[in-house]
C-alpha cells in the first residue's frame, strides 16, 4: 500500500506530549494508543477556548455565554454524528463505550430481552461487551452464549451461522476490531449472516477500536448499536458515544432522569422530551468534551480515515516482520496484516509481560502488559498475560526500531 502522502513526522510536532522526555534523557516512543490515544494542540485548544471564552450551562438561559455554549454544544454534536455517518437523532453523548454498552442492557435489553432468550457475543470480547450482558443474563433469565475464537484469532463464522440457526439470537454483540489480537473483524459479512439467519436478532458493534483506524458509516454498515470512546481517537477522555438507529430509539425509554430532559414535570407525574437529543441527556452535558471530541473528528477528518487506515497497515506490517526476528516470541492473533489493524500483542517465552513491559519502559517505549480486559480470551489461550504494541498515526517506522532495540534489552537481562 502506499503512504507516500502520509507524513508522520510532521504530524508527531501537532502532539505536545510526544516533545517529552522519559526517565530524563529518553525520547518518549508511545506505543499504548489502545488503551489511550494522545492529544493534538487541535483538540486541547478547542477545550481550552471553549472554557476561556464560552463556558455556560446550556439551554434554558438567555445570556449571550448560554448562547454561545449551546451553540458550541449542537454543532459538536452534529460533527461527530457526521463524522460517524449517523443522524445526531441517533446520537447519545456518554462517558466512554461501557457506560454505552450498559445503557442498551438497561434500556432495550430491560424491555426486548425476555426469559428464555438467548444472547450472543464471542469469546474475543473486552469485558465491557461481557459483563454487561452476564448481569443482564442473571436478572432477566436468558442466557448468555460465546461464538467460538479459532487459533488464528479469528471468529469462527461457521460456528457463529451454526449458533443463529439452532435458536432464537436476541442480540449478538461484537467488536468490530479486537483490542488484544488486533482481529479486523469482517463486520458486513457478520451482518449480512444475521440479516439473512436471524432477521429479527438486533446487532451491537464495539467500534472503541475501530474508531481510531479505518472510516466507520453506521447507517451502510446496517447495525443497530454501535458504541465508540472519543479518548481512544485522539480526543477527550470521559466522552464516548452510542448511535442508535432511530426507529429503535423512539421506543426506548431514558436511562437518566432529572433536569433537561423533561417536558413537564408535576408531583404526580413526569413527561419526558420529545426531542431524542434531549430526551437522552439528562442534567449538565460535557460540553467541553463535545467540543473537544468534535475537534478531534475534524483533525482525523482533514488528514482522512483512508489514508490513516493504509499507513496503520504498514505499521502493523513492520512490526510483524521485525518481530520474526526473535524466535521466542509468539504473536498472537492473525500472522497477516491483512487481518488486523492497529495493534499486535504477543508472548515472551520465559519472561512475564510485566517484566517486558517495564524494561521497554526503562528505554522510553510505552506498552501495555497484562490480559486487556479479556480475560476469557487469555484462559481460553493459556495466556498468563500479553505485551501489547498498538499504534497512531503519529507513530513511525523509527518507533518500532527503538520498540526492538529495547527488546534487544530484554534478550540481555534475561538470557533469552
Amino acid at each position: 500500500m502506499s503512504v507516500t502522502t502520509f507524513n508522520p513526522q510532521k504530524i508527531q510536532k501537532d502532539f505536545p506530549i510526544l516533545q517529552r522526555k522519559i526517565h530524563s534523557d529518553k525520547r518518549l516512543v508511545y506505543l499504548d494508543n489502545a488503551a489511550t490515544s494522545q492529544k493534538p494542540r487541535a483538540v486541547i485548544a478547542a477545550i481550552s477556548n471553549y472554557y476561556e471564552q464560552h463556558n455556560a450551562n446550556v439551554h434554558r438561559g438567555v445570556h449571550q455565554l448560554g448562547d454561545e455554549s449551546t451553540k458550541l454544544f449542537h454543532e459538536s454534536r452534529h460533527t461527530i454524528a457526521e463524522f460517524f455517518g449517523a443522524e445526531p437523532t441517533e446520537f447519545i453523548a456518554v462517558r466512554n463505550t461501557t457506560e454505552a454498552i450498559n445503557q442498551i442492557a438497561y434500556t432495550w435489553g430491560e424491555k426486548h430481552v425476555a426469559a428464555g432468550d438467548t444472547i450472543l457475543t464471542t469469546e474475543m470480547e473486552h469485558h465491557s461487551n461481557i459483563v454487561p450482558w452476564q448481569e443482564l443474563a442473571k436478572r432477566k433469565g436468558v442466557r448468555l452464549e460465546f461464538a467460538n475464537v479459532n487459533d488464528e484469532g479469528k471468529i469462527d463464522l461457521q460456528n457463529l451461522a451454526q449458533q443463529l440457526a439452532a435458536k432464537k439470537i436476541t442480540l449478538l454483540a461484537v467488536t468490530h476490531i479486537s483490542n488484544t489480537l488486533g482481529t479486523r473483524n469482517p463486520v458486513e459479512k457478520i451482518v449480512e449472516l444475521v440479516r439473512k439467519t436471524s432477521p429479527s436478532t438486533k446487532i451491537l458493534i464495539d467500534g472503541a477500536q475501530a474508531a481510531p483506524h479505518i472510516p466507520v458509516d453506521f447507517h451502510k454498515l446496517n447495525v443497530d448499536f454501535y458504541v465508540v470512546s472519543a479518548h481512544k481517537m485522539l480526543g477527550p477522555m470521559g466522552i464516548g458515544g452510542l448511535f442508535v438507529r432511530q426507529k429503535i430509539l423512539e421506543t426506548l425509554p431514558p436511562f437518566l432522569f432529572g433536569g433537561g430532559m423533561i417536558n413537564e414535570v408535576t408531583k404526580e407525574k413526569t413527561t419526558y422530551a420529545e426531542d431524542l437529543e434531549e430526551r437522552f441527556t439528562a442534567g449538565t452535558p460535557d460540553v467541553a468534551g463535545l467540543v473537544g471530541w468534535a475537534a478531534a473528528c475534524e483533525y482525523l477528518r482533514t488528514i482522512g480515515m483512508e489514508k490513516l487506515a493504509e499507513y496503520d497497515y504498514d505499521l502493523v506490517a513492520y512490526v510483524l516482520e521485525k518481530l520474526h526476528e526473535f524466535p521466542q516470541i509468539k504473536i498472537v492473533g492473525p500472522l497477516s496484516a491483512n487481518d488486523r489493524i492497529g495493534s499486535v500483542a504477543f508472548i515472551y517465552d520465559g519472561v512475564h509481560a510485566h517484566d517486558v513491559g517495564q524494561i521497554l519502559d526503562s528505554e522510553g517505549v510505552a506498552v501495555r502488559s497484562g490480559h486487556h480486559c479479556t480475560m476469557p480470551l487469555h484462559t481460553k489461550f493459556h495466556w498468563q498475560a500479553t505485551v501489547r504494541v498498538s499504534f497512531q498515526l503519529y507513530n513511525t517506522r523509527e518507533d518500532i526500531d527503538a520498540f526492538v532495540n529495547a527488546l534487544r534489552k530484554v534478550e540481555k537481562i534475561f538470557h533469552v
